[in-house]
C-alpha cells in the first residue's frame, strides 16, 4: 500500500488493502446515518431555522444526513467571521500558513476512506472514483504549499533606481485580496473544494466555502480537517443550502473580495457578469465545463483508444466537465472502433456504487434522470443509438437514478447536442475522412476544456498545434479526455471553459489568489 500512489491514471488497479480500508470506512459511515450537521462559522457550529435531508441517489429513500438550509443572514455571518479573521491571517508568515495547510493535508489523508465513503453515498461515485477525488485534495493542497515555498512567498527584489546619492530598494510582493468565496460542484466535492480553498488560504485570504446543495457531507468532513489542523477561527467557514438561496446571497454580498466557482456555464457567466457590475474589478475564477472531443485516426492503437474513450465517456456516469462527449473516428476504422466500444459498454457493471464490482452508479438527481430520458428520445428521433438509451428500474435498481451508458450515431452535425454540455453518460460518434476535418469539428464549440487524440506521432504534432483545449491527451489508455492530477497535468480550459486560461494544480494557479504590490524604499 505504501508504494501505491493513487491518481486518476493509476486507480484502475489498486492493491487489495485499499478496498479493505474503504469497506471498513463504509460500514462506519452506514452506521452513522441521519445525523444533523451545522454550518461551521468562526470555528463554531451554527444552525439555521430550517434543515434539509441529503439522500443517496442510489437509494433515494435513504437519508444520509441533515444539513442547514442557510439564509442570507447565515451568509452575512460567515463573511463577517472571515473578514474579522483576515488581518491576523494575512499577517501570519507564509511559512506558518504552509505548515498549517500541510497539517490539514495530512489530516485529510488520514481520513481519506471515511470521506470517500461519504462521497460514494452522496454523489453516487464508484469507490475508486470517490477515492481518487479525496486523494486529490491533499495533493492539491501540498502542491500549492510547494509552489509558495519554492517561490519564497513571492517576494522578489527588483532593480535599483539609478539615482546618485540615495540607496533605493525595490521589492515586488504578492498580497492577498481579503475574503474569498469558493463555490464547489456536486461531482468532485472534495478536490474541487480543497484546491481553491487551499490556494486562497496559502495566499493569505480567508475563506467561505459553499458546496453544492446535494453534496455537503464530504465538504463538511473536509472543513473539519482544516479546523482540526489549527487554522484560526474564521479563517475557514463552511455554509450549506441552495444555490438560489444562500449561494446567491453570498454572490450578492459586498463583503466578497474574490470568488472561485466550478459549475455550469450559465451560472458561472451570471456570476462573472454580476461581479462586473461592482464598484471596481474583483477577481473571478471560473471553471465552466466542456464538450470534449477525441479524434481517432487509422494509425491509432485501437486498444488504447477504446480503453481511454470508455473510461472518459462513462466514468462518474458522464457527470464530469472533462467527459469525452464527442468521438470522431476516421472512416477506415469507424466500424471496428464503434463495434468495440459497444462491446466494452455492455461489460460495464451498473449498480450500487459502494460495491467493488460497480463501474457506473446512479446519476445525481431526479431532474438529471428526467433529462437523460428526454435526451435519449431526442437522439433516437434525430439519429440512432448504438448502445444504451434506457433507464434501469428493475433487478434491485428500482430505488435509484440508474441509466445506461449511451452512444449516439448518425446525429446531424447541426444538432444542438454537438455543442450542448449534457453532463450525462451520453457520447456522440461521427465518421471523419481525415485528421484535418476531425480537428475542424473538434474545435467547433464554445468550450475548450480537454481533448484527446489517438494516432501517429506525426499526426499528434498536428493535433497539439491546432487543438483549442487547455488540457490535451495523446494516445492515453487511462483516459482520452479525463484524469488530470496536481503537478502532472494542470487542469483548466480555454474559451467558455474557464475565465483565466490557467489550470489548477499547475505552476501558475496560486498567483490568481494574490495581487502584486511594489514597495520602493529610499534611504
Amino acid at each position: 500500500m505504501q508504494s501505491f500512489q493513487m491518481t486518476y491514471a493509476t486507480m484502475f488497479d489498486p492493491p487489495p488493502e485499499l478496498h479493505d480500508q474503504f469497506e471498513a470506512a463504509l460500514k462506519r459511515q452506514l452506521s452513522n446515518l441521519g445525523q444533523t450537521y451545522g454550518m461551521l462559522i468562526g470555528g463554531q457550529d451554527v444552525y439555521a431555522p430550517e434543515q434539509y435531508p441529503v439522500t443517496n441517489p442510489a437509494n433515494r429513500e435513504q437519508i444520509l444526513a441533515y444539513f442547514q438550509l442557510g439564509t442570507p443572514a447565515s451568509a452575512d455571518l460567515a463573511l463577517q467571521a472571515a473578514r474579522a479573521a483576515f488581518p491576523a491571517w494575512r499577517a501570519t508568515p507564509w511559512q506558518e500558513r504552509v505548515s498549517l495547510l500541510r497539517k490539514a493535508a495530512d489530516l485529510i489523508e488520514a481520513r481519506i476512506y471515511d470521506i470517500a465513503a461519504a462521497t460514494t453515498l452522496e454523489v453516487g461515485k464508484n469507490r475508486l472514483e470517490a477515492l481518487g477525488d479525496v486523494f486529490e485534495a491533499p495533493a492539491l493542497i501540498r502542491y500549492t504549499c510547494d509552489q509558495l515555498e519554492s517561490n519564497q512567498g513571492f517576494v522578489k527584489t527588483l532593480g535599483v533606481d539609478p539615482v546618485p546619492g540615495y540607496q533605493v530598494q525595490n521589492i515586488s510582493t504578492l498580497q492577498p485580496y481579503g475574503v474569498w468565496l469558493v463555490i464547489s460542484p456536486f461531482n468532485f466535492p472534495t478536490a474541487l473544494t480543497a484546491g481553491p480553498v487551499g490556494a486562497a488560504l496559502a495566499a493569505g485570504n480567508t475563506v467561505v466555502m459553499k458546496p453544492a446543495g446535494r453534496t455537503p457531507w464530504s465538504v463538511r468532513l473536509l472543513a473539519e480537517c482544516f479546523l482540526a489542523a489549527g487554522l484560526p477561527e474564521g479563517a475557514v467557514n463552511f455554509v450549506t443550502g441552495t444555490g438560489s438561496g444562500i449561494g446567491q446571497a453570498l454572490v450578492d454580498h459586498p463583503g466578497v473580495d474574490g470568488v472561485t466557482f466550478t459549475g455550469s456555464y450559465p451560472v458561472g457567466m451570471g456570476i462573472f457578469r454580476q461581479f462586473a457590475q461592482r464598484d471596481y474589478v474583483h477577481p473571478v475564477i471560473l471553471e465552466l465545463g466542456g464538450k470534449n472531443p477525441v479524434i481517432v485516426t487509422r494509425q491509432a492503437d485501437l486498444d488504447r483508444a477504446v480503453s481511454g474513450i470508455v473510461r472518459s465517456a462513462f466514468g462518474l456516469q458522464g457527470q464530469k466537465c472533462s467527459a469525452n462527449s464527442r468521438i470522431y473516428l476516421e472512416a477506415p476504422i469507424y466500424d471496428q472502433v464503434l463495434e468495440r466500444l459497444v462491446a466494452e459498454i455492455e461489460k460495464l457493471k451498473i449498480g450500487d456504487p459502494a460495491q467493488r464490482e460497480t463501474y457506473l452508479g446512479p446519476v445525481i438527481s431526479a431532474d438529471v434522470f428526467r433529462d437523460y430520458q428526454d435526451y435519449s428520445r431526442e437522439l433516437s428521433a434525430a439519429g440512432d443509438l448504438a448502445a444504451g438509451g434506457k433507464v434501469l428500474q428493475s433487478n434491485g435498481l428500482e430505488g435509484g437514478y440508474f441509466v445506461e451508458p449511451t452512444l449516439a450515431v448518425d446525429l446531424p452535425l447541426d444538432h444542438q447536442f454537438w455543442r450542448k454540455e449534457l453532463f450525462l453518460p451520453i457520447s456522440l460518434v461521427h465518421k471523419i475522412d481525415s485528421l484535418e476535418s476531425g480537428l475542424e469539428l473538434a474545435n467547433d464549440t464554445q468550450f475548450g476544456l480537454t481533448a484527446g487524440f489517438y494516432g501517429s506521432d506525426k499526426e499528434a504534432e498536428k493535433f497539439l498545434a491546432a487543438s483549442e483545449a487547455g488540457v490535451n491527451y495523446v494516445n492515453r489508455p487511462q483516459g482520452s479526455t479525463t484524469g488530470a492530477w496536481p503537478s502532472y497535468q494542470s487542469f483548466g480550459g480555454w474559451k467558455a471553459s474557464g475565465s483565466s486560461g490557467v489550470g489548477a494544480g499547475g505552476p501558475y494557479y496560486l498567483q490568481r489568489y494574490m495581487r502584486e504590490q511594489i514597495r520602493t524604499t529610499v534611504r
